[in-house]
């Protein structure tokens, strides 16, 4: 999935589910997004973090 995609997913995730979500790149070299309190992979493989109640 494409950055855009991936974020745009992640946006709505943390809005739909209120909780912090992760755009991160697998090993594969795609991007795929997941809540943050299940990741456990490599902190430098984390593009970015959406935190739904962030300003």
């Amino acid at each position: 999935m494409s950055l855009a995609q991936a974020n745009a997913f992640a946006l709505s995730l943390a809005t739909s589910l209120m909780v912090s979500i992760v755009v991160f790149r697998a090993g594969d070299g795609t991007l795929s997004v997941m809540p943050a309190e299940e990741y456990d992979g490599d902190a430098s493989e984390i593009v970015c973090e959406i935190d739904p109640y962030a300003r």
